[in-house]
């Protein structure tokens, strides 16, 4: 009997574990939506604005006419598949790579020009390069964490 009981705790601990996972999935897979939603709706009311801050980069400007509309398309393809749990994986590697890409970009425009604006649009636009740096970690760590636990619950699924 006291095996019994063990054994109900011990599934009820890691259907637990489980759930939190798939939450804390969820909640990450959410903000990075909110966030690029944000900033390509952000970018697309500006267009003309975000094009220009674009064209004064000396890293983007031989691009800047295909970014300004490739990057909101991208941050909008992105959260489709955030929100679609069987592309989820697919769209937090995805979310990482642009937030690695993006802090790529700031290092790079902190080590060439620190004058130049911020074309991320929107509130988030009037950090510092360095408030954006540590934004970005923010979201690269946010980013990395979804994609190991959905990874754990993907394994998870396939072994039960």
């Amino acid at each position: 009997m006291e095996g019994l009981q063990n054994r109900k705790i011990l599934v009820k601990k890691l259907s637990f574990t489980w759930l939190t996972k798939a939450t804390i999935v969820e909640i990450i897979s959410m903000l990075f939506v909110i966030l690029f939603l944000y900033t390509g709706i952000s970018k697309l009311m500006e267009y003309s604005v975000f094009k220009e801050q674009i064209a004064d980069s000396p890293i983007l400007q031989p691009i800047a006419p295909f970014i300004a509309w490739a990057l909101p398309l991208t941050e909008f393809l992105v959260c489709l598949l955030l929100i679609i749990p069987r592309w989820r994986l697919k769209g937090l590697y995805a979310s990482l790579l642009l937030m690695i890409a993006f802090t790529l970009y700031i290092g790079a425009i902190m080590t060439f020009n620190k004058e130049l604006p911020c074309s991320y649009g929107g509130i988030i636009s009037d950090l510092s390069w360095q408030g954006h740096l540590i934004f970005n970690s923010i979201f690269i760590l946010l980013a990395f964490a979804g994609v190991l636990l959905e990874r754990k619950i993907r394994k998870a699924i396939k072994t039960d």
